[in-house]
């Protein structure tokens, strides 16, 4: 229900100013849903673009009567002038990119944890329910964004069984959280962890597993000193590439953690808002910043998994 609103808002700034008493209103009405912190949250967000916009496109004083009004129902003052100012300086806000980072690496390092027995099983088994299993774990590489991210708003929203039970012992909503963005970046990552993973695994074949076993080694012991080093490259790519993805996740994040500073605004979302608000300089600079990155990323694992000649 609150999707649709939030990007009605982001998306008609100057007619949003035009209606304001009602829309804000009714929104504020369906926030309440998620509580009234995170509704202000998200309302305040929403409420620094329409201002940006509007003094843009009107060409108006953000101390303006009017402005005001806005920006103090959609969660206090709006420094318009500080903004400039640290653009001329190019002086770019770093919060957005310390939550991308901070989000990359709890992701990649919880599927690391929960892909690598997924794709060791996928690799070793001779089950009739692998071909199922590895049609799911690669959905996320055709799904389009915005079906993945409905379902999974749908799932993680108060009203369902887990996001519910989740408000029942934390007090917090999974959408609109940096929890609910763990959960979905989870999803919509795990084939670039579980694919190259399956894939060093299935290149180190039976006979070495065999061959520790014939030396009484546990089946764990043979993974962890023998299957888990013949794969170092399998390994590494995987998490490089699982890093470099969740950082360029945009429409899944959108739907699930809008845009709340210091919550949930990831790079991607920053980009985007900058875009909207016309601030083109900003765009550029963080945009380049993402190019560069990830040339270097696929740079690194292109030259790391080169194919070493002999003699």
């Amino acid at each position: 229900t609150l999707f649709p609103y939030t990007t009605l808002f982001r998306s008609h700034a100057l007619v949003a100013l035009e209606i304001l008493d009602g829309p804000f209103r009714r929104a504020a009405a369906l926030l309440d849903e998620v509580g009234p912190e995170k509704g202000d949250e998200i309302l305040a967000g929403l409420g620094h673009v329409l201002v940006d916009r509007a003094v843009h496109e009107e060409g108006g004083d953000p101390r303006r009567p009017r402005l005001l009004r806005l920006s103090a129902l959609c969660g206090g003052p709006h420094d318009h002038r500080r903004r400039r100012l640290r653009r001329g300086r190019f002086v770019i806000d770093l919060g957005p990119l310390w939550l991308t980072l901070h989000l990359a690496a709890v992701t990649t390092a919880l599927l690391l944890v929960l892909g690598t027995p997924l794709a060791w099983w996928l690799a070793t088994t001779r089950s009739r329910a692998r071909p199922f299993v590895e049609a799911i774990t690669a959905l996320p590489l055709v799904l389009p964004p915005t079906v993945l991210g409905f379902y999974l708003l749908i799932l993680l929203s108060p009203n369902s069984t887990l996001g519910g039970a989740w408000v029942s012992m934390t007090g917090e909503t999974l959408t609109f959280s940096f929890t609910g963005l763990v959960v979905a970046s989870i999803v919509y990552s795990l084939p670039f962890m579980v694919q190259p993973l399956q894939a060093a695994f299935e290149r180190v074949g039976p006979m070495p597993m065999e061959a520790a076993a014939s030396l009484r080694a546990s089946r764990l012991d043979a993974f962890l000193t023998v299957a888990v080093p013949l794969s170092a490259r399998g390994f590494l790519t995987a998490c490089v590439l699982t890093f470099a993805h969740t950082i360029g996740e945009f429409g899944v994040v959108l739907m699930i953690g809008g845009n709340i500073p210091g919550e949930t605004r990831v790079i991607s979302i920053a980009i985007y808002e900058q875009v909207e608000t016309l601030n083109y300089g900003d765009a550029h600079i963080l945009s380049a910043g993402m190019l560069v990155f990830s040339f270097l990323v696929l740079a690194l694992v292109y030259a790391f998994n080169r194919p070493r000649v002999i003699g």
